[in-house]
């Protein structure tokens, strides 16, 4: 997920020597236009060059430090609307410019995008950090805080006046001017080591294929090697199978592949990524981050990063209660994996195999319990889920929610796989969703959401959202349906629930709009709409047969349900040790850090199980070192797991369910429209009348809740 800040560069840039957007636009840089076209105007994807990127970028920030030099040079004493919503309005041609490239960095890297992201990575955050270190510009916007009690502000406006404020302080806008100076350094030195771990780990995730004959592949489903020939054969190595170094690939193999050594060669390359002793290894970067991000807290009167990271800026607001709410879920997730490989080890040692289960035989083994246990074999359900299927039931579940229609439209696009729908409520037009569904060479790993355009109602004319969802699903050959696994159609809810938090957005101030809420609510929304794909209202309807049509039995969904709990050890406990290993990397300070030594040692001290991996080991977590997005931050699933399934009681307890109207619109009302225009606190209590309880987490794991 992206989101809108600050992130700008230096005033030393010699922004007098650009063009203005509007010239540059005019010498042939459509990149710099207005979008113009249906809906409010739609990126002009197919006008996109890379050589165009590098100007709009640069001619972009100039034109916004134009905007904000007006801002805080005004001769007007400071008001709410001559100050912060000025500053609402502007940057608008760098949030076009910053969408295209985000799009063509995450989904369409080449070399020559790379070589313009690891150049104007760095200038960016310069250009950041002279917006949030401009003294005339915090002084008006201090001068209106420090009058807001007398201001008769909306709610809204007080909440705007209050982030952007603490955003400013938070950022050092107090400081000397020699410690901005350094802030400055540090923020454009992490920028340029963000940018090469992600290049890094895109290295690791596209150059490591694996090729295969057809007598490698024994237990695997038709459609995996239906995907991985396609696959291959668009690599030019037709006749063959690959197995492409990311997990939507590799998850498949480690499930199912009867060959064990085939297995252990597919794990240790997945798991090994970005930590291989090579010019693309990540350990000496993370170290640097990992240094530079405690200098930079201590600068802003925090002990550690992590105390920076969740302080006026979370749910949690200190660590200390992060890692209480992990320390409490941690010991009956290890107790569960270790009953776990004891069910898996007896079908070894039943089977013959004559091992002992390791990290590249959980998953294989794991289904043999599911069988055994529960009669469930996940691959008599793949045949089910259809993802364009999938697709319709999750717009059927939004409408019968929120009360959305999906029309699909024609409109530029970046790619020829990705489409998109203008969605509507009633006969409103509300926004547009952007579908990029497929993995291809130059596309980041795993699933995401994006806002191509937040909500709003400054202006002439309201503005509505453009948000996209991206996801890695391997492609299969033309005319084929593309099945995918529980678990991704588990991801496609959830990723579309970030849409949908957009796309329910209804608020004046773009800086509040949609998901731009702490990064420990944000995920809340999006685990929520999870829930709906169990129901038996999308399955019956949507979970269809790809050869005869018919509904998934209800013999089988009884099955699904009964094995809920299922694995639950596992998924829990690998994604804990990433949690848990951010947050304890981020409170040693400015410790001398080897990563790979500090993982080994502290793992041990959590006694994490031999027999699996965390879900992110440390050179490869794009989550926190590819941006600070996560950092000291990955928690943040946790606790909105918390407050999502207890969310998702509210439904359970009321007359109609997971589908009751009035619960629904409770949702909508309190945390979908009003993003962070209140505080997520309070808009908890006031849909769920009481603050979360871990009792629906720990019930929904199968674990112990008193």
């Amino acid at each position: 997920m992206r989101r809108r800040t600050f992130l700008a560069a230096s005033t030393a840039t010699a922004t007098a020597a650009f063009l203005p957007p509007a010239a540059l636009a005019q010498a042939g840089n459509p990149l710099l236009e207005p979008w113009r076209g249906p809906f409010g105007g739609v990126p002009a994807f197919d006008k996109v060059r890379v050589a165009d990127l590098k100007p709009a970028l640069e001619a972009a920030m100039a034109e916004e430090l134009r905007e904000i030099d007006a801002i805080a040079g005004a001769g007007a004493a400071p008001t709410f609307a001559n100050t912060l919503e000025a500053l609402e309005k502007t940057g608008e041609a760098l949030d076009r410019v910053r969408t295209v490239y985000g799009v063509w960095t995450g989904t369409l890297s080449t070399p020559e995008v790379r070589a313009i992201d690891k150049e104007m990575s760095p200038r960016m955050a310069a250009h950041g950090d002279a917006i949030l270190q401009n003294a005339r510009l915090f002084e008006r916007i201090d001068a209106v805080y420090r009058q807001r009690g007398s201001l008769k502000l909306t709610p809204e406006q007080d909440r705007v006046l209050w982030l952007r404020w603490n955003s400013f302080v938070r950022n050092g806008a107090k400081l000397s001017p020699q410690a901005k100076a350094r802030v400055a350094e540090i923020n454009k030195e992490l920028a340029q080591a963000f940018t090469a771990f992600s290049q890094n780990l895109l290295h690791d995730e596209t150059e490591r294929d694996l090729f295969l004959g057809a007598g490698d592949l024994a237990g695997l489903p038709a459609d995996v090697r239906a995907g991985m020939a396609a696959q291959a054969q668009g690599k030019g190595r037709p006749g063959e199978f690959v197995i492409v170094n990311t997990r939507s690939s590799v998850d498949p193999v480690l499930t199912y592949a009867e060959r064990r050594d085939l297995r252990e060669k597919v794990w240790k390359t997945f798991y090994s990524r970005g930590d291989n002793g090579d010019a693309y290894d990540n350990n000496r970067l993370i170290s640097r981050i990992l240094k530079l991000r405690a200098e930079r807290a201590k600068l802003f009167g925090y002990p550690t990063h992590a105390h920076w990271r969740l302080a006026d800026n979370s749910m949690a607001e200190t660590p200390d209660a992060a890692m209480a709410l992990m320390m409490r879920v941690w010991p009956a997730a290890v107790a569960r994996v270790k009953e776990e490989v004891a069910e898996m080890q007896a079908i070894a040692d039943k089977e013959g195999a004559g091992i002992r289960i390791a990290p590249w035989d959980y998953r294989f083994y794991a289904e043999k319990v599911r069988v055994a246990r529960y009669d469930l074999d996940m691959n008599a359900v793949k045949p089910y889920l259809q993802l364009e299927k999938l697709r319709e039931g999750m717009f059927w579940a939004a409408g019968q929610l929120y009360g959305f229609s999906f029309h699909p439209v024609t409109v530029p696009v970046q790619h020829p796989d990705v489409r998109v729908w203008e969605v509507k409520r009633g006969a409103r037009h509300v926004g547009l969703w952007y579908f990029d569904p497929y993995a291809r060479a130059g596309k980041r790993s795993g699933a995401w959401m994006n806002a191509y355009r937040p909500q709003h109602r400054l202006g002439a004319a309201a503005t509505t959202t453009i948000v996209s969802n991206n996801s890695n699903f391997v492609k299969g050959p033309p005319g084929a349906p593309v099945l995918i696994s529980w678990d991704d159609a588990e991801t496609m809810f959830h990723e579309f629930g970030h849409a949908l938090h957009g796309l329910n957005s209804n608020v004046t101030y773009p800086s509040v709009s949609g998901t731009r809420v702490f990064r420990d609510y944000v995920e809340f929304p999006s685990m929520v709409n999870e829930s709906w794909l169990r129901t038996p209202e999308v399955l019956n309807r949507f979970a269809l047969h790809h050869e005869t049509g018919q509904p998934i039995p209800a013999d089988l969904v009884a099955k699904i349900e009964k094995a809920a709990t299922f694995r639950q050890g596992f998924d829990v406990t690998e994604f804990l040790a990433s949690a848990l290993i951010d947050m304890k990397l981020h409170l040693a300070g400015d410790a001398d850090i080897d990563p790979d030594a500090f993982e080994r040692a502290e793992l041990a001290k959590l006694g994490m199980p031999a027999e699996l991996p965390m879900r992110h080991r440390t050179p490869q977590f794009g989550h926190v070192f590819s941006s600070d997005g996560y950092s000291a931050g990955y928690y943040s699933y946790l606790w909105a797991e918390v407050i999502a399934l207890d969310a998702v009681e509210a439904f359970r307890e009321a007359p109609g369910g997971l589908y009751d109207k009035g619960v629904a619109q409770r949702l909508h009302d309190n945390v979908m429209s009003v993003g962070n225009a209140i505080h997520p606190r309070d808009g908890y209590r006031k849909f769920r009348g009481r603050d979360p309880d871990v009792k629906a987490y720990l019930k929904d794991k199968g674990f112990p809740t008193g």
